[in-house]
């Protein structure tokens, strides 16, 4: 019996990886069953098994995106340097992540995808983090006098996704020297002079 369940989930992960795969080259409405299957090496039936159909997949996509982005920012936010480091440190990482991890570039994909409406909904969850950092670098007197939260946190926000989105076209859009030039220009302006 715990060989069959083992073998469930190798099935399942790798059904979702090459979802992921998929969604992320072709979006959701071009993905089709078929090629994940043949791409996660299982049958129809095996994905059927999983996932009744193609939104569950997706879905499942999200999920996975959503855990993988809720743990890195969870290791950024018990890193030691205040809260404006934290958000720093969590674009950082973030991009790389779009750019390495085949299941997070797909979240974020599925999340704007025109074509289906997303319950997972990763662009809200990362605006939701990213409101609580800035409001918490607000209260530690980390930000500039004058700047407000709500503003930065809709720029950061904006910035990382566009960055993300340019990034699907031309991964340059994604690397160090992008994310290193987002944060030469914003973090003079948030940060308070002192800090």
């Amino acid at each position: 019996m715990m060989v069959k369940q083992a073998r469930a989930a190798v099935t399942r992960q790798a059904l979702i990886s090459a979802a992921a795969e998929v969604f992320g080259a072709d979006g959701y409405a071009m993905a089709t069953l078929p090629a994940i299957s043949g791409r996660a090496g299982v049958s129809s039936g095996a994905l059927h098994f999983h996932f009744p159909n193609k939104d569950a997949l997706a879905v499942a996509v999200e999920s996975a995106a959503a855990e993988s982005v809720r743990v890195l920012t969870e290791e950024c936010t018990s890193a030691v340097g205040g809260r404006l480091q934290s958000l720093v440190d969590a674009v950082c990482r973030l991009m790389v992540a779009v750019t390495s991890d085949p299941v997070v570039r797909a979240g974020f994909r599925l999340g704007g995808d025109p074509s289906r409406k997303s319950e997972a909904k990763l662009y809200d969850w990362w605006h939701g983090w990213v409101q609580e950092a800035i409001a918490q670098a607000y209260d530690e007197g980390e930000l500039a006098d004058g700047v407000s939260a709500d503003d930065a946190a809709v720029v950061i926000v904006a910035a990382t996704v566009g960055l993300e989105t340019l990034g699907a076209v031309d991964p340059y859009w994604l690397s160090a020297e992008r994310v290193s030039q987002l944060w030469s220009f914003a973090l003079p302006r948030l940060g308070a002079a002192e800090r």
